[in-house]
């Protein structure tokens, strides 16, 4: 090779770039913002939820973990003008804090029914939402099941018309203020509340026996199942510590066949 040749070969040739590395400090700050952002979207935007009850059966199972989304329907903000919000819309299954001054930090999933405004009744277990009987799939009505402890039951499934006897479960501060908000057949939802229900009508204490929810306790609204594990329903019961370590013990050696696997991303109306 020429002299020439080899030199116009040496300036077409591109020296490699050296490599940079990351230093532990460079390395640490990428860490903490990607743990920044993920504590902000599950401080504010995003929630884990899991299910302890059947009330919401079968939209929701027993040892269902949701994410909730906590944005949508909140109050809109003006530092956030980009981001959609709307209000609650009958049918919506919302996570809210219980409405009960005897378990104030009680959280619970149920499905708004009735709005601000609605008249609502229940003949054997049908829901009338200003007179017109509302379909509803999802709900487990009495005797769906052919289990005789879910059979009709006067209260429940002929709300409100039918005075709540001693026996069932209604707050003491809901038995005095029920009449207020009876008009007629129909119970009236008043400003600022919606009334939920569970979708198993036959095991949900909800709105018939506590009252309305108001719009201020609705934390958010669940999207999607991203883990579901076979849970006994009275696993919610067993509080004490030996129980927990017992169970998270279970669900280390049982989480590949107890794992609802057809239930992943399942999203939820």
């Amino acid at each position: 090779m020429s002299t020439e040749t080899a030199a116009q070969a040496v300036v077409g040739r591109t020296p490699a770039k050296d490599e940079v590395a990351e230093t532990p400090l460079e390395a640490l700050a990428s860490i903490c913002t990607i743990l920044v952002v993920g504590l902000f979207l599950f401080a504010f935007v995003f929630q884990n939820f899991e299910i302890p009850s059947g009330s919401m059966e079968n939209t929701l199972l027993i040892g269902d973990h949701v994410v909730v989304d906590r944005v949508t329907l909140s109050p809109p903000t003006r530092w956030a003008p980009f981001v959609h919000y709307r209000p609650v819309q009958r049918g919506d299954v919302i996570v809210f804090m219980k409405p009960n001054p005897e378990t104030p930090d009680l959280i619970l999933v149920k499905r708004a029914i009735a709005l601000p405004g609605d008249r609502i009744h229940l003949r054997h277990g049908v829901v009338y939402i200003n007179g017109v009987a509302q379909k509803e799939p999802y709900a487990l009505q009495p005797g769906d099941d052919g289990n005789p402890n879910h059979a009709y039951e006067p209260y429940r499934d002929d709300f409100p018309s039918v005075t709540p006897g001693p026996d069932e479960q209604v707050t003491e501060l809901w038995r005095e203020e029920l009449p207020e908000h009876i008009q007629g057949d129909d119970l009236v939802v008043p400003v600022g509340y919606v009334f939920a229900m569970g979708d198993n009508r036959t095991e949900s204490l909800d709105g018939r026996y506590w009252g309305f929810v108001p719009v201020k306790n609705i934390l958010g609204r669940p999207l999607f199942v991203y883990w579901s594990f076979r849970t006994p329903a009275d696993e919610e019961n067993k509080t004490s510590f030996s129980d927990r370590i017992g169970f998270m013990f279970h669900i280390l050696t049982h989480i590949i066949p107890d794992t609802r696997w057809s239930r992943t991303f399942h999203v939820i109306r």
